[in-house]
């Protein structure tokens, strides 16, 4: 089991929330892709496979246009659900039921209709003076944002959230 480096995951998103790591590919909703990197620049071991339904990987090719990546690794929803699994390896994680209950590179999920489809997420990178997370975020590039999200156009009075402690 792999060692969180919360740090390190934060100093990773404090470096490329308004840039992208070449790296990468960059997706039009880049959201979760940055996520997953900070995830891994903070130690979590990728799922290996060819599948992308199964686990939590991203394969970078010989070319850029070669590039593979698992659905979780890049999409919002499927990185909630993955997240709610109990898996051996990739990002492992407890639900909690407040944003007070997380730590620094800990990730927040928001469902913008409160429909259960998973339209964005960020990661843990402060606090403000209350002990309430301030996140860091991509596709409306984001540096300590107010978790709440409510300055976001995407935001509703439906917007459902869903805390993550990241534990290994």
């Amino acid at each position: 089991m792999a060692i969180y480096d919360r740090e390190a995951a934060v100093s990773y998103a404090n470096r490329y929330w308004n840039s992208y790591n070449p790296l990468f590919r960059q997706f039009l909703d880049n959201c979760t892709n940055f996520v997953s990197q900070c995830l891994l620049a903070g130690g979590i071991t990728m799922t290996r496979s060819n599948n992308p339904a199964v686990g939590w990987w991203y394969h970078r090719g010989a070319r850029r246009e070669n590039d593979r990546w698992s659905y979780s690794w890049s999409v919002a929803n499927s990185l909630y659900w993955y997240l709610q699994g109990n898996h051996a390896t990739g990002p492992r994680a407890v639900k909690k039921n407040s944003a007070k209950e997380l730590h620094l590179g800990d990730i927040i999920c928001y469902d913008w209709n409160g429909d259960g489809k998973w339209n964005h997420n960020t990661i843990v990178t402060a606090f403000n003076s209350d002990g309430e997370p301030l996140v860091n975020a991509q596709t409306v590039n984001s540096q300590y944002r107010y978790w709440l999200y409510r300055d976001s156009t995407a935001w509703t009075p439906q917007t459902q959230y869903a805390f993550f402690h990241i534990v290994s």
